[in-house]
């Protein structure tokens, strides 16, 4: 659980790989779209604010959070050059154990993508018990988790890239 009152969004610049030359691509859920706007907005900004150019970063919509996992799929068949992308949704507990078996899907989906493919997917994918938290990490009180996915993002597109290096 996030820490009372703080912000977990905050990031140090000097820390983090220079993105300039990085293509991401976004997919995003429409479900429960004032939240999954929130958090594009807030990794799309983050990519922005570490050099990212607008051109080099693609969004795709689907309908909801289980299907980011196809979306997702697609998006690495379609965009050879990309390096990295995030699978933005939110999911939250209603009165049936629906919330249960789309939260575990999801994230076995995303897993699985992370193992067979070679582009990071990176998971930004509230699971919260109440619109509130959802809220509160998606633009709120404890900052962004989009945010975060966008410097997830830039990490892991520096590692893939190094990885690669080291592997030729």
């Amino acid at each position: 659980m996030a820490t009372a009152n703080k912000n977990l969004s905050q990031y140090d610049k000097e820390t983090i790989p220079n993105a300039k030359n990085f293509k991401f691509g976004i997919v995003v859920s429409e479900w429960n779209e004032d939240i999954t706007q929130g958090l594009f907005q807030g990794a799309f900004d983050a990519f922005i604010d570490n050099g990212v150019l607008k051109e080099n970063i693609v969004r795709w919509n689907v309908p909801g959070s289980f299907e980011l996992i196809y979306g997702c799929k697609k998006l690495t068949e379609s965009f050879e050059m990309l390096d990295a992308i995030i699978a933005v949704g939110s999911v939250i507990q209603g009165e049936t154990k629906h919330f249960d078996f789309v939260c575990e899907g999801v994230t076995q989906g995303i897993k699985d993508l992370n193992l067979q493919q070679d582009i990071p997917v990176i998971f930004c994918v509230l699971t919260d018990n109440t619109k509130q938290q959802s809220i509160d990490r998606s633009g709120g009180k404890y900052g962004n988790k989009g945010t975060e996915a966008a410097i997830a993002a830039i990490k892991m597109a520096q590692l893939r890239k190094d990885a690669k290096f080291y592997k030729d």
